[in-house]
Parts: C-alpha cells; structure tokens; sequence
C-alpha cells in the first residue's frame, strides 16, 4: 500500500488510493510557483511542478511551456500500467535498464536514452530489478515531436549528452530553490534543451518544419530498426511488419534513406558499439552479443567495414588520445 504524505498541503486531494496505486493530485494555487512531493519511503522521487498562475506569459510568447520536472528511480512500488498525459514528455534515462511500453511494441532502454512522447499516447516504463532506472522526465505543454504515426521517439544520445543533462540538472535545481526568477531560467532553458534536440538527425517539433517526408512504410521500419536494432532482426520479419514485399521494402528504403534496412540496422549496431567500446570493458564477445550479432567474427566484420578498423584497433586508439 502506497504511504501518503503526512501533513499533507490542504491544496492537494488523494484521487486514488488502492493497493499498488496512489494519485494525489495539487489544485491550481499562486504560491508557491512549484509543487514539491517527496515519497517518505522507498526511492526518491521529487517533482516541481509549475502553478497555472505563476510568472505572467510575456507578451508573443507561445512557444513550448515547462508544466513539470520529475526525478524519479524505481522502487517496489513502481506502477508500471501504461497511462497517458495531457502534455508531452522528455525521458532522460540517467542510469539503470529497463522497457518501454506502449500499446502497440516494447523496447529496451538504458543510459544516455531519451525518449520524447507526445500527449495522450499510452505508455510506461518497466525496470529491471538489478539495474534500476533511474531518469528525469519534463512535462512540456505546447509540444509535439513529429512521428505522428507512432506518437514518440527514442533518440541514443552518445553526443551533446554532457551539455543537455547538465541544463536539465540546472532546471532541476532552479525548481527546487524556487529564487525569484527561476520560472524565466527553466523557460529559457528549455528553449535550449529543444534547440540542442533539434539538432539531432530527423528530429522536429510543431512549429518547425521538417525535413522531406519519407514514405510511411519505410519511416516505419526505419524507426522500429531505431528502437530494436539489438534484436534478431531479418529482411524478411522487417518487410512482413511494413506488409511490402522485401525486395520492394529493400528498393524503397534505399531511395528514401541512400542504404538497404540491413545496413542501416548495421550502422545501428555499430554506433552502438562505438559507444561500448569507448566507455565500457566489456569484452568483444559481449559486445556483439549485447547489440545481436550472430558472432564476434560477424561483429569485426562489420565493425571493419564501416569504420576501416577492427574493433580492437578503434578501442585502442581512444584509450591512446584519451
């Protein structure tokens, strides 16, 4: 049974209350500007959130607006039942493994992830139990990333991660402290986490305007790659998802994308790898394992003809310029 706050604000109501599952829910209040709820047992989880009627919008503003800014780890009493909002949220996976789920797939997500869902899509998020997740999420009210279709992304941010974690950290503490100003600080902020996004291969908000559009199929199968590209994937499971004929998904793709499924989902792996190498000892076998290739020979091979060198050479000489 979930323990409920003591001395609980009189602003705040419990909506919910059953084994497993407590909401408590804050009403629309002027002071302060930010809501903060700490469970009193378990894992920690701090949230802030912004009031309804705190620092006045400025005048053109109507871009993107910070509703909330969550630290959450799990715990046994995470709920983990898929559940929707009425704003976006951005998922920034600190630490720990785990699931994504929505209705529709299920995909595994770890450090130096983030996920970005829309409003009003299902999903959780499951944990593993030796490795627990842990995350900050932000609810943005005003935004959409563009993937109508599916309604979120995942993005495996190896670059640029240092410098957007350090901003959310920053907003992290600002809502905490809640200093005069602080709203202005997160709002600007946010302004340049979204840009830093924005940057990012293929990623798009309302508001901008994308890049050429793909065709469905392929846009499908290039993002369920994305999200599952250490699975056991063939030509053929690809091509019955995206209910085409594999060579005529094969053709296609290229001339969307200038490469075959396979190799995108190669170049997948192995920017995935770079990434092991540079930052873990695991051993080669592992790490051919971990993103799904058949062998470690099948491994170096790839790796090789991707970069020029084989796998061994490149985690040398990072470890020599390092």
């Amino acid at each position: 049974m979930p323990i409920i706050p003591k001395n609980m604000p009189e602003q705040f109501e419990v909506l919910h209350n059953q084994p497993e599952q407590c909401i408590i829910q804050g009403n629309r209040i002027r002071h302060p500007s930010f809501i903060k709820l700490q469970k009193e047992a378990g894992e920690i989880l701090v949230r802030y959130q912004f009031s309804s009627s705190g620092t006045p919008e400025l005048p053109g503003h109507t871009g993107p607006r910070l509703s909330y800014i969550a630290k959450d780890q799990f715990s046994s009493d995470w709920n983990s039942e898929l559940h929707t909002h009425s704003c976006a949220e951005l998922f920034f996976i600190l630490d720990g493994h785990g699931h994504f789920r929505t209705l529709y797939e299920e995909f595994p997500i770890s450090f130096q992830d983030l996920l970005i869902v829309n409003a009003n899509i299902p999903h959780t998020e499951v944990s593993s139990l030796k490795s627990p997740l842990q995350y900050i999420v932000l609810g943005i009210e005003g935004l959409k990333a563009a993937s109508p279709e599916a309604g979120y992304i995942m993005l495996h941010l190896h670059d640029g991660w240092t410098e957007l974690n350090s901003c959310v950290d920053l907003m992290l503490q600002e809502s905490a402290k809640t200093l005069p100003g602080h709203e202005d600080v997160c709002r600007h902020l946010l302004e340049v986490v979204l840009i830093q996004l924005g940057r990012q291969q293929d990623l798009s908000f309302s508001g901008e305007t994308p890049g050429p559009r793909a065709s469905k199929e392929c846009e499908l199968i290039r993002r369920y790659i994305d999200n599952h590209f250490k699975e056991d994937l063939t030509l053929d499971h690809l091509a019955k998802l995206a209910h085409l004929n594999k060579y005529y998904l094969s053709h296609s793709f290229r001339r969307e994308f200038g490469t075959s499924p396979i190799n995108y989902l190669i170049s997948r792996r192995v920017e995935e790898s770079r990434f092991l190498l540079r930052k873990t000892d695991h051993p080669l076998s592992l790490i051919a394992e971990i993103l799904g290739f058949s062998s470690l020979s099948y491994f170096s091979q790839c790796f090789r003809r991707v970069e020029g060198i084989s796998p061994t050479e490149y985690r040398k000489q990072i470890r020599k310029n390092s």
